[in-house]
């Protein structure tokens, strides 16, 4: 496979899907309360607060050059306006590490976890969100924004609205808003707000507040070091029009434009890709008969990244990072057929002119996600839940082979 010179190859997590004992955030608290939608607790998750180095070692010996991480705010500033200089400095150290190694530190300041007392003012919806995030991000820079090569403001602040494109059983929707309504209840505030539960009636408000917390934050990171590329990553489904194409059109508008469209003042965009949708003129279509599917249901595709890159780019007009992409699925040996198919539309894209500045792979580790907890594996390592010791995948090695024969092609 040939890709450009300076590709950057790599993989990504994030700071509460891994770290584990994120007790400071949003989210560990609305795992806690009764009811909640998440199926089970967080918990001490990957346990990657204390075997970060363990994890940054895997990605260097499988040939990569870039690894991406979260920083969590909650830890950063765990009360509102007291920083935390031992989490400022656990982050340096990986960052550091990352630099050892021959690592490319691309680092998103916000993946999706808010401190606890951002969520008890309203998250997003609060007028001052902005301000908040963007002081936050001041204090992350100015210890660690001289050692970072790329910085990603917001991870996915669409995907709330791509997620209402779902058919969602009313008892889930519901579950969602007793879930706000009873972390409220034991926060003791009138409203309680995360980024990955999100009331239907609130969309609109919340990309308000997250759009100019964007801007906010790349205004600082910009101020500190005007070279560093700053962008910020979104959810691209292969949205395909079967015949009509007026509901995939309406769905593109409404879950993307947006994002697309403040995009273009940036250095690039993320797109993080992992399955495609078909439409026709009366709505979704199932999956084609007898496709493989992966564990959310949708088939595997592999085209579906290389058309996300070329509409995301021909809508956004910056350079594109493949900031996540995968498979959830039990069976490894789909992961490892499905990442060089993937990789060559990918290839084909670039070949056709969109600058596509890397491909990183969600994700490392089998991880904790969300909702679903520990029941759905998208690493291409395993994590054992009692010891957490890590096992690399065949997917893994394929995915270094990969690597290996395209920096070997000139």
């Amino acid at each position: 496979m040939n890709f450009p010179d300076g590709f950057l190859w790599g993989v990504a997590t994030s700071g509460h899907q891994t770290e584990g004992g994120n007790d400071t955030s949003d989210t560990w608290f609305a795992e806690h309360v009764t009811p909640t939608a998440f199926r089970e607790p967080s918990g001490p998750a990957c346990d990657a607060l204390h075997r970060w180095r363990e994890d940054v070692d895997l990605v260097a010996g499988m040939g990569l050059n870039a690894y991406r991480f979260s920083v969590e705010w909650a830890r950063v500033e765990p009360v509102e306006g007291e920083f935390s200089t031992a989490a400022l400095d656990h982050y340096a150290a990986i960052v550091d590490r990352c630099r050892e190694l021959g690592l490319a530190p691309v680092v998103a300041f916000n993946h999706m976890t808010n401190p606890h007392w951002f969520a008890m003012r309203g998250g997003w919806l609060d007028p001052g969100s902005a301000a908040a995030f963007a002081r936050y991000c001041g204090v992350l820079m100015d210890r660690i924004g001289d050692s970072i090569a790329y910085a990603i403001t917001l991870n996915e602040p669409n995907l709330p609205r791509l997620l209402s494109w779902i058919p969602i059983p009313e008892a889930v929707r519901e579950l969602d808003r007793a879930t706000l309504e009873a972390a409220a209840k034991a926060a003791g505030v009138d409203r309680y707000r995360l980024d990955n539960v999100v009331l239907a009636e609130e969309l609109e408000a919340m990309e308000d507040g997250r759009a100019a917390a964007h801007v906010a934050a790349r205004a600082v990171i910009k101020a500190r070091r005007p070279d560093l590329p700053v962008g910020l990553t979104i959810a691209v489904v292969d949205d395909q029009a079967v015949g009509d194409a007026g509901i995939r059109d309406r769905k593109r508008s409404e879950v993307y434009g947006r994002w697309l469209r403040l995009a273009r003042d940036d250095d690039f965009v993320g797109v993080q890709n992992y399955e495609r949708a078909r439409y026709d003129a009366d709505g979704p279509l199932p999956p084609p008969a007898g496709a493989t599917l992966n564990q959310m249901g949708s088939d595997v595709y592999p085209p579906s990244l290389g058309n996300a890159v070329r509409y995301v780019h021909g809508e956004a007009g910056v350079p594109v990072f493949v900031t996540e992409h995968g498979i959830a699925t039990d069976d490894d040996a789909h992961r490892a057929a499905f990442i060089e198919p993937a990789l060559s539309g990918l290839r084909d894209a670039i070949g056709q002119g969109v600058p596509v500045l890397g491909y990183l792979h969600w994700s490392l580790l089998d991880n904790f996600e969300w909702v679903f907890a520990y029941d759905v594996r998208l690493g291409l390592v395993a994590v054992d839940r009692e010891t957490f010791a890590r096992t690399p995948k065949p997917s893994a090695a394929e995915y270094a082979r990969i690597v290996r024969a395209a920096a070997a092609v000139p």
